[in-house]
């Protein structure tokens, strides 16, 4: 009788191998289907970088020629004038700083000769003064 057991042991491992090696068929398949797709995802995203850089070295190039080609406009900045301009409009600090693209405790420190705005804010101080009252709570509106 010990045989007849081990008969039926031994067939049952190779029925679970069987399906088992059915199973997993499948799944071997699958991954290398995705290891191909990343594959090709890595090789276009160094690709896509390579373009980027390529780019980026052209338009740095090219920035400096445009620079030349138009006359840099010199952008004053005085603390007591943009205090006068804030005053003249109207306007808290913050809501300044909304107009300008800076914060409120931003706008504190250059009217306090503590700091000096960058020069992305300089072109947003010099259109302050030609601003209205109204104008400048409209714009003031529209970004809130």
């Amino acid at each position: 009788m010990a045989n007849i057991a081990s008969l039926l042991k031994t067939e049952i491992s190779r029925m679970a191998r069987k399906e088992v090696r059915a199973d997993t068929l499948g799944l071997k398949k699958a991954i290398g289907v995705y290891r191909t797709e990343i594959a090709t995802l890595k090789r276009r995203a160094q690709a896509l970088e390579l373009e980027l850089r390529r780019l980026s070295k052209a338009h740095a190039k090219a920035a400096p020629v445009e620079a030349q080609a138009q006359p840099a406009q010199k952008l004053r900045f005085t603390a007591k004038g943009l205090a006068s301009q804030r005053r003249r409009l109207g306007l808290s600090a913050l809501d300044c700083g909304l107009l300008v693209g800076a914060s409120g405790q931003s706008i504190y420190n250059w009217e306090e000769g503590k700091a000096r705005p960058q020069a992305r804010h300089l072109s947003a101080i010099a259109t302050l003064r030609t601003l209205g009252k109204k104008e400048a709570a409209a714009r003031l509106a529209s970004l809130r």
